[in-house]
């Protein structure tokens, strides 16, 4: 089954959330840098941050001479705080040996550091409005439903989930460039996993899945992440105090973050072989660069 183009895209052209991002003149950095807080955080959390990123550095060469510290506290509570550093890194290179311009192919952004297939492929379609198949969650589950007919898309694969959405894009680069970010924009508003708006899609005549009934999702459950009490909340906890000041500080001022001492050393452990902290000559802990 195909999904109409001009109908998908003219739903998006009226009712597109009103991002920065997808702004006319947002520029390739500015897409690259959403397209790395956007993982696995939600819009509301990432737009006001995206705005003090570009405001404070509006090119990959501004980041590059950023102090990783800087850089650590602006990301402030964006979560996967070595996803920033990874982004100084990725700007290192562009400002480096691109002229501080974002390339725009997915081969050339791949070579760059910490950019991975989804990035890759929503820079060239989003920023160079190319014709390139971007899968996300949102985009497997509008397929999985409109055009085969299951209630969610199960376990992913990317050679099949990239040539299910290749499938169906138009050969218009701009045409298909649009459907991508309407096929994410269904999903992630109108087609989600918990309550879709079935009345509200604009493919509804066509989908398979609302044809057959709308059959209850049989395949295996997917793993629920949980936050509190992980490592990942420990890790927070011991960065805000090192984000908070400006001087090395005590292991006691971060012991009294978290009660489980062996946990808490685990992960103050592994952020120093993450690079996101590091420890003086004298035994006191600071941001990587700040002493």
């Amino acid at each position: 089954m195909k999904l109409d183009a001009d109908v998908l895209t003219g739903w998006f052209a009226a009712n597109a959330r009103d991002l920065p991002w997808r702004a006319p003149g947002c520029s390739a950095w500015g897409v690259l840098v959403s397209e790395i807080m956007l993982q696995q955080t939600p819009v509301a959390r990432v737009q006001p941050s995206w705005l003090d990123w570009m405001a404070r550095w509006p090119k990959p060469s501004d980041l590059a001479a950023a102090t990783p510290a800087d850089v650590l506290r602006a990301w402030g509570k964006l979560g996967y705080p070595r996803r920033a550093l990874r982004l100084r890194d990725a700007a290192t290179a562009i400002a480096r040996d691109h002229g501080d311009v974002v390339p725009s192919d997915v081969d050339t952004l791949l070579t760059l550091p910490g950019i991975g297939a989804y990035t890759a492929r929503a820079v060239a379609a989003f920023a160079y409005r190319r014709r390139c198949p971007v899968v996300d969650t949102n985009v497997r589950r509008v397929i999985a439903r409109a055009v085969h007919g299951a209630g969610d898309a199960g376990p992913a694969s990317t050679t099949r989930d990239l040539a299910d959405a290749d499938a169906l894009l138009p050969e218009n680069d701009e045409l298909a460039a649009s459907m991508s970010a309407a096929l994410m924009e269904l999903g992630q508003t109108v087609c989600t996993a918990r309550a879709p708006r079935c009345a509200d899609c604009p493919v509804h005549a066509d989908c398979a899945w609302l044809a057959a009934g709308k059959p209850a999702y049989a395949g295996p459950a997917k793993p629920v992440q949980k936050f509190a009490g992980t490592d990942r909340q420990v890790r927070g906890r011991l960065l805000d105090v090192l984000r908070d000041t400006s001087i090395p500080v005590a292991k006691a001022q971060l012991d009294v973050v978290w009660s489980d001492a062996g946990q808490r050393d685990r992960c103050l452990d592994s952020l120093l072989t993450d690079g996101l902290v590091e420890q003086t000559a004298d035994g006191l802990f600071a941001l990587p660069g700040e002493h």
